[in-house]
Order: structure tokens, then C-alpha cells, then sequence
């Protein structure tokens, strides 16, 4: 990995900037993916300057080209709630195994203030990663989907 780059609130990302995001993430989260549009909502919401909202993205690039990238919400909460989720990470698959992922998450650690949570499908190889940085599973998460 050539380098890291952060994109916050106060970078004022542009359209293109999150779009190159988005398809990144789009191709390379697997099976663990969103639709293209609901990764560009959480991009909005991670890097609009709006009060209410905030985040921050981590990317690693080689050769000018994203081969990982961790995208971060603030919640607005603490204490009962951690104030920040990671809603994303991926690694191009010719890259996994390098170390990519361990040190844009480090990265993301750094700069998060406060806790932070993130949901991982127990047959994710990722969970590892996580639980090597200190994430425990102290809940089970349910959801009512409407």
C-alpha cells in the first residue's frame, strides 16, 4: 500500500470523490454488500457537514487506485450507544492478506472518538481482524425489517 488517505466532514468530498468510493465498495464486499445507492447514502451521511450527521473515510491506495477502503458513521450517541458504527470495509481480494485491512482499521480506530460498533456475519473471515483489535460480541443483534 502506497498510502493512506482520510476523507472527513471538513474535506468537503465531492460527488465524484464518493462515487469512486462507492464502486470500490460495491465490487469488492462480496457477498457482505450493500446496493450501490445505499453505500452512497452512508457516504453522505459519513462525510455531509450537517450537524445531525458526520463520519470519516479511510482509504488505501497503490498506484493511485483504492485497494481498501472503511467507511465510519458517528450515531449521535454515547454510552448506551457507541457514537460511531463501522458500516464498511473491503479489500480487493488481490490484496487481502497483506495487512491492508489491519492498518485502515487501525487508522479508523485512531481517529474515531468514542466507541465504536459494527455488525459481522458470524461466517465473515473478517471477525478475526476485528477481535484481534479488541471487538467483543456482547450482544446478538436482532432486527424487525418493515
Amino acid at each position: 500500500m502506497n498510502k493512506i488517505e482520510t476523507l472527513s466532514t471538513i474535506d468537503n468530498a465531492t460527488y465524484l470523490q464518493k462515487k469512486e468510493i462507492a464502486d470500490f465498495l460495491f465490487e469488492h464486499l462480496d457477498q457482505y454488500g450493500d446496493p450501490h445507492e445505499d453505500i452512497m447514502k452512508c457516504l453522505d451521511y459519513a462525510l455531509d457537514q450537517a450537524v445531525d450527521k458526520g463520519g470519516f473515510v479511510v482509504m488505501g491506495r497503490e498506484n493511485g487506485e483504492i485497494i481498501g477502503a472503511v467507511v465510519v458513521n458517528k450515531t449521535g450517541m454515547s454510552g448506551y450507544i457507541p457514537e460511531n458504527i463501522l458500516v464498511y470495509i473491503a479489500v480487493n481480494a488481490n490484496q487481502r492478506g497483506k495487512g491492508v485491512g489491519k492498518k485502515l482499521m487501525k487508522t479508523a480506530i485512531k481517529m474515531a472518538s468514542g466507541d465504536i460498533a459494527l455488525h459481522v456475519e458470524a461466517d465473515n473471515p473478517a471477525k478475526i481482524l476485528y477481535e484481534k483489535l479488541g471487538f467483543t460480541n456482547k450482544y446478538l443483534e436482532m432486527r424487525l425489517k418493515k
